[in-house]
């Protein structure tokens, strides 16, 4: 595999936050380039284990290399997170003192041309993060109709022109490349002058949620990293796009309510008790130090709570 440099985003703000220590228990749900997870495992030693999970198979063999040093002490899975409490449990990792979810596809997703995440590098139209499983995006450009490929842009990728870019989708069918898929777009919608993203930004996105289910996958495991936080435990979510950022915000304000009922209910029922409290209401953004070294972390916020 080609060496590319990954850079872990709001790191610091992360380690922080968890406040890693000897003996403390930690999950990475989403290990990516190994970044969270090393710094996670160097400031609990000696003896702080970290469990970490992706669902992506090449993932975890880089990581396993990069973590080698830490032995026992790191556990690695192949798994999506919307497994993670029955990877934890099967692992002996309840009640843990931390759980980190930093969302999205990494740099070398991006940097790569194999998994076909990429409109940049020419490969194949794929963007399963596991690879050994599910429909590829190929297989949904060239088979849904119309109006559904429209959906998913615009639901996925907030993409405004998705009608448009549908139509050219299913006029030029076959589409087997990445390349060929993002000259498809820019011929249907244009280039923007004045901006240098590329157009085909937001149909590269809401295809890869689509695929991988990723909306789907956080709303199911969020509830789950609750349940295996201990008391004072802290869970830290980075986000990238305002699709995944609502979802967080929403479920940790739910959570850190007592009551859920609609407002005009004049006696509670729902018996909902707060399970968190949030910290940072606004949430964490990159300084435009870290942005100015990595500009992929333009977009990221982190937001993060204490279980009660």
């Amino acid at each position: 595999m080609p060496s590319t440099t990954h850079h872990p985003v709001l790191l610091q703000e992360a380690l922080a936050l968890l406040a890693p220590r000897p003996g403390g228990r930690y999950i990475d749900a989403t290990l990516g380039g190994g970044g969270h997870a090393e710094a996670i495992l160097e400031a609990s030693s000696p003896d702080g284990q970290l469990l970490g999970l992706d669902a992506d198979p090449r993932a975890i063999q880089r990581v396993r290399e990069r973590l080698a040093r830490f032995g026992p002490r790191a556990i690695l899975v192949h798994a999506n997170f919307r497994e993670l409490e029955a990877v934890a449990r099967t692992h002996g990792f309840e009640d843990v003192d931390g759980i980190l979810f930093d969302l999205g596809v990494s740099s070398f997703h991006l940097d790569e041309a194999e998994q076909g995440f990429s409109f940049r590098h020419e490969g194949p139209l794929d963007m399963r993060l596991d690879p050994t499983s599910g429909p590829t995006a190929a297989d949904i450009v060239n088979t849904l109709d119309e109006e559904e490929l429209a959906d998913i842009l615009y639901r996925y990728g907030e993409e405004r022109r998705s009608r448009r870019i549908a139509r050219a989708l299913v006029a030029n069918r076959p589409i087997t490349t990445t390349t060929q898929l993002a000259e498809i777009v820019v011929r249907a919608i244009g280039r923007r002058p004045g901006t240098r993203i590329h157009p085909a930004t937001r149909t590269f996105q809401a295809l890869r949620i689509y695929v991988n289910d990723e909306l789907g996958a956080l709303e199911a495991a969020l509830p789950q990293a609750v349940n295996l936080l201990k008391p004072g435990g802290i869970l830290v979510v980075i986000t990238f796009h305002s699709l995944e950022d609502r979802i967080v915000k929403h479920f940790l304000r739910q959570e850190s309510r007592d009551c859920i009922c609609p407002p005009n209910t004049p006696i509670c029922t729902c018996g909902h008790k707060a399970q968190l409290a949030i910290l940072h209401r606004k949430g964490i953004t990159p300084s435009p130090d870290e942005i100015a070294r990595n500009p992929r972390s333009r977009s990221a916020r982190l937001r993060a709570a204490r279980k009660l």
